[in-house]
């Protein structure tokens, strides 16, 4: 999906009130179903959680409720779940955090945008020290983004 189509098709008030729940629902559905038809993201995903995306995009919306200080209502610990995942590879992270920006922008209000992709950077940077052995920078990953590219690992 392009840019301009995902805004289009996905375009809510972007008027600033508080980010809730609802909105993080919302963009967990919507973006979740990007990452099961990605022809890069879904074959990652898909295999360990085949029969259990309802369950897992529940989880989700509570994880970013609590990364958000919407609610405190997830418990569980995202890193050790993901460190399992094969084949990995920073081009994956860059895929993911391209297509969570795109969706940000086109379901919130810019202020809230902004926030979640912050926290998303922060979730990826973590990620990317447990799967490749270095912390990027905040600019080693926005740049790895816009270039969709292979970010050193030594």
């Amino acid at each position: 999906m392009t840019d301009a189509s995902l805004s289009a098709a996905n375009q809510v008030s972007t008027t600033e009130r508080p980010l809730d729940r609802a909105t993080i629902t919302r963009l967990v559905d919507r973006f979740y179903a990007d990452i099961r038809a990605d022809a890069l993201l879904g074959p990652v995903f898909e295999p360990p959680l085949q029969g259990r995306w309802d369950a897992h995009l529940a989880r989700m919306v509570d994880f970013w409720c609590t990364a958000c200080k919407i609610e405190r209502s997830f418990r569980g610990d995202v890193y050790k779940k993901h460190m399992v995942l094969p084949d990995l590879a920073p081009v994956h992270l860059a895929r993911w955090l391209r297509l969570w920006r795109q969706h940000t922008e086109a379901l919130c209000a810019p202020q809230q945008a902004a926030h979640l992709q912050d926290v998303a950077v922060g979730v990826a940077r973590v990620m990317h020290l447990g799967w490749f052995g270095r912390l990027p920078s905040r600019p080693e990953l926005a740049a790895l983004v816009e270039s969709q590219g292979e970010l050193a690992v030594a």
